[in-house]
Parts: C-alpha cells; structure tokens; sequence
C-alpha cells in the first residue's frame, strides 16, 4: 500500500450534501508483487503535472488541489523499493480519473488493463465529467491495453490463480473496476478504489459526491458488501482520511 500524496478539496466533493468545510484525502495505490512478474493498481497522481499543475489537470485543481511531491510519483517510490520498471508486468486501473492514473506509460513491459467502456468514455466524456480525466496520462502511442467487457469478464482473474480478480462496478464512472486481492498471509483483501470512497459510503451513510449514476453507484457498494461478506475480506475504501492512515503502508511495512 503507498500514497501519493493527497488532495484538498470540500466534504460535499467526497460526500454529497455533507457541508463545505474543507477535507484533506489521501491519494493510494498499491504494488502486487507476484513470481510472473509485478502488478501496480492505479499509480495515483502524475508526477510530471506537478511543474505546472493547470496545464496538466486543468481546472479540476480548483476543486481538488493536490498536495504532492515528485517524490511520491509513482515511478520515484517504486525505484525507492528497489522495484526496477522492467519488472513490472500488469497497470491495472480502476477507472482513468487524474488521480488514479499516474501509472500509465512508466513501465516498458506493462500491459495496461481497464474496462473498455472506461476507456472510451475516457476520450468522449460528458461535460460534468471531463474535467476529472487528464488526458495526457492515457492518450499516450505505443501502450499496450488490455480491455475487459463489464458483465462478461466480471471476476477476470489476472494471473488464473485467484490472486487478483477483477470486480466490475459502474456508478462513480460507467467502467469502474474494484479489485479482489488474496495473499498467502494477510488473506483476502478487497480494494474498493472509488467505487467507495469512504466508510460512510460502505455503510451507506452517504452518496459519493461524484458519479456518474447513482443507480449503479448504490448497487455496486451493495455487491461489494455482499462479496467481502462471502470471502471474509480486509475492506480498503478510496480516499478515506480517517481509515487509510491505520493500514501497513510501504516503505515501512513493505518486505
């Protein structure tokens, strides 16, 4: 689990109608390690946007400021593990919103992998949607992509061997993907990325503040309720400022 850095934003921008007083999230993404080579989900915010942070995410700054340093880019903290680009196999990503993306295009093996309606809504979003998506970080020559299809590929298993499944749910975008991760110690983990962004989403306290059906959103929590309750999961939501800090984060915890 890592962090790259965090973005200021308002509670209503996470939870809806909640106030506007100001709420600091933080901004993970996570490093699978795997004998058939390395997987990296998200990548979190791009570290190039840093230099000028208008011209890279537009004004989406306005309403999410990141607090970042290049240090933190995906990219630099791998290298800081002593984790080469090469050895990385797989980018899968949630969805493509700025700060989930920051892993495209770094790494010279990856296949890259996201739902295919994702990816297409990425280049032609509708207008209360576009300026989440910074589209320097995807639309980028050469990239390997591998695209799933919704339904029919929903529970994809990346490596056949029930490592890191694929749980699609639409709702904060039309192809958001979560991701059901078991490891031989820790056991089961469930990362909701943005489908939940936080526990009073998971608990269903409040609606996400952003989304693009509520429908979907609603339905996706409650799926993902009902699968960590089958497989007796770890749940780790989105951008929870209150529950991310409790979790084992790398460098400190990473072997």
């Amino acid at each position: 689990m890592l962090q790259s850095g965090s973005q200021r934003c308002k509670v209503h921008d996470i939870k809806m109608n909640q106030g506007d007083a100001d709420y600091e999230i933080p901004v993970p993404w996570f490093l699978l390690m795997h004998p058939r080579g390395h997987v990296i989900i998200d990548g979190g915010l791009a570290a190039e946007g840093l230099s000028d942070p208008r011209g890279w995410w537009g004004d989406a700054i306005d309403a999410y400021q990141p607090i970042m340093e290049s240090s933190q880019g995906c990219a630099a903290q791998l290298a800081g593990l002593g984790v080469a680009p090469e050895q990385v196999r797989f980018v899968v990503l949630s969805h493509l919103h700025c700060d989930h993306s920051g892993a495209i295009g770094r790494f010279p093996n990856a296949t890259h992998i996201v739902q295919r309606r994702e990816y297409e809504y990425a280049f032609a979003p509708d207008w209360f949607a576009a300026g989440a998506y910074a589209r320097k970080d995807f639309d980028r020559p050469g990239l390997d992509w591998h695209f799933l299809d919704g339904e029919a590929t929903d529970g994809y298993d990346l490596y056949g061997d029930g490592t890191l499944r694929m749980i699609f749910t639409p709702g904060h975008t039309v192809g958001h993907q979560s991701f059901l991760v078991r490891l031989p110690q820790t056991g089961a983990i469930l990362l909701t990325a943005d489908a939940v962004y936080t526990q009073d989403h998971w608990e269903e306290r409040a609606l996400p503040g952003f989304m693009t059906s509520a429908i979907d959103a609603v339905r996706s929590v409650r799926k993902l309720r009902a699968l960590a309750k089958r497989e007796r999961t770890m749940v780790v939501t989105g951008h929870d400022p209150e529950i991310w800090p409790g979790f084992r984060q790398a460098p400190d915890f990473y072997s």
